[in-house]
């Protein structure tokens, strides 16, 4: 794929979104097709899912890279705004997915890991669009003093208490941001649990959304069941995922898709996932996954009893 980059409007420079094989299928591909053959609308919202708001790459593969440049955040804000989409909360979202018609569109952005360039670059970028988000935090990584996450810096309790009181909906992204699906069911429950309550304590509001870290297992039947249920229990009414795709009526609302975002988004490729033209995606991830565990030597499943 290479370090190609182009100048974009600002001066800065942004990867070229090369011959990625998810680009060339969803433009070349499927739009094209669902153009010559169009489905019946359906009531689906796109939840956007963002890291971290800096220049450059963090990783020499664009599909995994967590980095969007500022200049590239801008210009997908901007084609949200003059697009007529709105930003809403999660709990909105579900509420809007019940009804038979919808008077806009509207589009949930999402931020995993709690850095601080949510407040000093995305959120300024933003408020220019008239755009909210939905932050997603490690408990235990938010500190009253800086501390920092994968050479990022975090947000401090105090940044994030001024986030919600302007409008930035808070989620739990668990305690430690590890694994989860390594964990045995106490272990799990701890980080569901804890983080809830910690992130509720500092910031004097429920929580009421959660944010898978890492891949999701969606495979993995077992586990998935196991968090829903644990998600329920701790009085969570939504959680999000990196399933690939946009939510809808049939959507679990526990355990919601997702379209990852970053620098190598161009406004093209940006329009296609607003438009379901980057679904196709999920189909082809989770036969790849099925392959993968059926190739693995079977193990006994963890204990998964859950108390109430």
């Amino acid at each position: 794929m290479g370090n190609k980059s182009k100048i974009v409007s600002d001066g800065k420079t942004d990867p070229t979104p090369g011959l990625r094989f998810d680009r060339l299928v969803s433009l070349g591909l499927i739009r094209p097709v669902r153009q010559v053959f169009p489905r019946k609308a359906q009531r689906r919202i796109p939840i956007l899912m963002y890291h971290s708001i800096q220049e450059g790459t963090s990783d020499r593969r664009p599909y995994y890279d967590i980095n969007t440049s500022p200049a590239r955040f801008a210009q997908q804000m901007k084609f949200l705004r003059d697009h007529g989409y709105r930003a809403v909360h999660l709990q909105e979202a579900r509420k809007l997915l019940e009804r038979d018609s919808w008077d806009s569109q509207y589009v949930v952005i999402t931020f995993d890991d709690g850095y601080r360039d949510f407040l000093t670059a995305a959120c300024p970028i933003m408020a220019e669009s008239n755009q909210t988000a939905v932050l997603f935090i490690p408990s235990g990584l938010i500190q009253n003093e800086r501390a920092h996450f994968l050479e990022r810096e975090c947000l401090t309790w105090s940044e994030i208490r001024e986030l919600h009181a302007n409008g930035i909906e808070i989620g739990s992204h668990s305690v430690t941001h590890c694994e989860l699906k390594f964990l045995r069911t106490p272990a799990l429950e701890a980080e569901v649990a804890h983080s809830k309550q910690t992130i509720e304590d500092n910031i004097g509001h429920p929580v009421t959304s959660f944010s898978y870290p890492y891949a999701f297992p969606e495979t993995e039947v077992v586990f998935s069941q196991t968090l829903r249920t644990l998600l329920e229990k701790h009085g969570y009414q939504d959680g999000v995922t990196t399933i690939i795709g946009r939510s809808g009526p049939d959507s679990d609302r526990f355990l919601l898709p997702r379209l990852p975002v970053n620098s190598s988004d161009d406004i093209a490729l940006f329009r296609a996932k607003l438009e379901g033209h980057y679904d196709w995606l999920h189909a082809a991830q989770y036969l790849a996954k099925t392959i993968r565990r059926s190739a693995r030597p079977r193990q006994e499943p963890a204990a998964i009893e859950v108390s109430s």
